[in-house]
């Protein structure tokens, strides 16, 4: 019997609905004793999946809430146990009220995560689903939320299945065949798998190409803003931030540190580091900025180039412009675009210019265009895009095992040495869906949950 926990799953701020979130056995009984339907009837005798309105009472067993609860039976539930939700009005006062009642009729407080804990110990989900869980409830875009979805549903599972189970085919004839040499098994020759096994290595490496995206999806695009003091870098960041993030003065070199804000721009979301304007100075502090504006373009995964178009390119420019050569991604901005201009498209060496105006706001739709086709990968967002670094680490590993144990084949190596590499490309396999994962790792894991989930 697994003990009771209970939590408000619905977050502590005032809202039209909160939900006060029970799992384990006898938590119907448990949730009886604060909870009095209006029918007469025990909760615990409530229809399956059925709302009944009743009254929730604190525990001086005074009236708090007229609110809706809902009795589910196992094995049917989200956690695979007996689970009861009473659907309160979203007052913070209430629903502490309510949970102190919950605790003092048995319940335990729930633990970061362990009602999506208990659905995995339980069979409900495997690991690829129940840490699809936490990527969808943080995902900040459409397509982020649309790859963690499909994930929920199963499908980096059924990638990875067909996988796991050829693989365990292979390793059960050999053992087969090693422990039963009496028995008409057919002979194991290691030739009739190399197929399979290079098939399966492919099906790996094409899941490991799709983890660019799904950093992004994940993460967001680093977005470095560059160019020479006074050009507009920070009123650029404000304008896509929706307000004044950065202090903006016509003083050149009032950046001098790098500034990051996270905004969405279009379909994509940003994480914007608005740099120190590079030029040669003499002022300590400022240089320190200078070289770590050059270090935010370095790591980058995109380029905004900004200069002033009202003005002639200067040397300055020509530097930064520089810096931003190598970068497969960079947009050049030409702002003050409301002015007279001097700067034309055709003197910026980059794929995409786009005149700006950071006061009106004019040319940010199509820069968010633009950054919106740089980023929309070929891959689906239906669940089919690797984006969770601990996974990505584990189908690497296995990949590699497998093209070892394909170089095994090809230098003649007995069947034993060849499978070792193969077993060690399932349990690394094993550590993405939770067949073969550490404890710690999975406590880990479902510590990055919020209590209720």
């Amino acid at each position: 019997m697994s003990h009771v926990i209970a939590a408000v799953s619905t977050g502590n701020q005032i809202s039209a609905i909160g939900i006060l979130r029970l799992s384990g056995d006898e938590c119907a009984q448990i949730a009886g004793k604060v909870f009095t339907c209006k029918s007469g009837k025990p909760l615990w005798e409530a229809p399956d999946r059925k709302l009944v309105l009743g009254t929730l009472q604190d525990k001086q067993g005074r009236s708090i809430d007229q609110c809706m609860a809902v009795y589910t039976r196992a094995p049917h539930t989200y956690t695979g146990e007996d689970t009861v939700e009473f659907h309160c009005h979203g007052s913070p006062a209430v629903l502490a009220a309510g949970l102190d009642a919950l605790y003092l009729a048995g319940a335990k407080p729930a633990k970061r995560g362990e009602f999506t804990m208990r659905a995995f110990l339980n069979g409900q989900l495997d690991l690829t689903q129940a840490e699809a869980v936490i990527d969808l409830i943080e995902a900040e875009t459409a397509d982020a939320a649309a790859n963690a979805a499909g994930q929920v549903g199963g499908s980096l599972q059924k990638k990875l299945a067909p996988v796991y189970n050829d693989l365990t085919d292979l390793c059960s004839h050999f053992h087969a065949v090693l422990d039963y040499p009496d028995e008409d098994i057919e002979d194991f020759q290691l030739k009739q798998y190399e197929t399979s096994l290079r098939s399966n290595a492919k099906a790996l490496y094409a899941l490991l190409m799709t983890y660019g995206q799904g950093r992004i999806l994940r993460q967001g695009v680093a977005a470095a803003i560059v160019g020479k003091p006074n050009v507009g870098k920070s009123s650029l960041l404000n304008a896509l931030a929706g307000y004044d993030r950065v202090i903006v003065t016509d003083i050149p070199g009032t950046t001098r540190d790098t500034v990051e804000e996270t905004v969405i721009l279009g379909k994509t979301r940003l994480r914007l580091t608005d740099t120190a304007g590079i030029r040669e100075t003499a002022d300590q502090i400022e240089a320190i900025g200078v070289d770590r504006s050059r270090a935010a373009a370095e790591n980058a995964d995109l380029v905004l180039f900004v200069c002033d178009g009202s003005k002639p390119l200067t040397q300055e420019d020509q530097a930064v412009i520089e810096t931003c050569a190598d970068k497969q991604n960079a947009i050049a901005l030409i702002n003050k675009s409301d002015l007279p201009q001097t700067v034309q498209p055709c003197e910026l060496p980059f794929l995409y210019v786009i005149p700006v105006c950071t006061k009106t706001g004019q040319g940010l739709d199509q820069l968010a265009d633009v950054i919106d086709s740089m980023f929309d990968g070929s891959a689906p967002c239906d669940g089919s895009i690797l984006s969770n670094p601990r996974q990505y680490d584990a189908i690497r590993r296995s990949y590699e095992a497998m093209l070892s144990a394909l170089q095994g084949i090809k230098l003649g190596l007995t069947p034993d040495a060849v499978l070792t590499d193969v077993e060690t490309g399932m349990e690394a396999m094993g550590e993405v869906t939770g067949a073969t994962v550490r404890e710690d790792i999975t406590s880990r894991i479902f510590e990055r949950f919020c209590v209720g989930k």
